[in-house]
């Protein structure tokens, strides 16, 4: 338990809250900076500093020189947020791993056990590579959707051409 005594202090940890002094170089003194754990009321040169470089008649001088400023954070918040961030990065890491090892290994398995299916239910059929197909276009579903989409981005470039061709002629045709 804390010198204080009181109950916010107890539940604070001790590095959660302190009371930071920057003092600049006073006479033969180097500049220091002093860090304690104290309240707010307590956070002063007087009840920071310590030892007191200068003797009695010099500390209201040397303390009216030092900046001090009270400090509270929450370091299970931090916590928090580190291992937030942390997992995610493994979660992204994770992915990465299967999209580059493992996918490339299940669409083969999934390409020759489909050519193992053709081959064993449609041996007189017309079209051989049918049911891999219908297997292959399930398994590259997202290559389809890519494929729709530059399809459609495509054919809304020839309109535009189609359009502008047109207003350019009749802007010719007009004049």
């Amino acid at each position: 338990m804390r010198e204080c005594g009181c109950y916010v202090c107890c539940l604070m940890n001790s590095e959660d809250i302190r009371c930071k002094c920057i003092c600049p170089p006073y006479r033969e003194v180097e500049g220091q900076i002093y860090k304690q754990n104290v309240s707010l009321k307590d956070c002063n040169c007087l009840h920071v500093v310590d030892p007191m470089p200068v003797d009695g008649k010099d500390v209201e001088a040397y303390c009216l020189r030092c900046e001090c400023k009270y400090e509270e954070r929450s370091s299970g918040t931090i916590k928090f947020t580190i291992i937030m961030y942390l997992s995610i990065l493994g979660l992204l890491l994770l992915y990465m791993v299967y999209l580059t090892l493992l996918e490339p290994m299940l669409k083969r398995r999934l390409f020759g056990h489909s050519q193992l299916i053709q081959s064993d239910d449609d041996v007189g059929d017309q079209q051989p590579f049918a049911n891999a197909h219908n297997v292959l276009s399930r398994s590259h579903s997202r290559s389809n959707v890519l494929n729709k989409v530059e399809h459609a981005q495509q054919r809304w470039r020839r309109q535009v051409q189609e359009q502008r061709k047109s207003v350019f002629d009749r802007h010719v045709v007009l004049s």
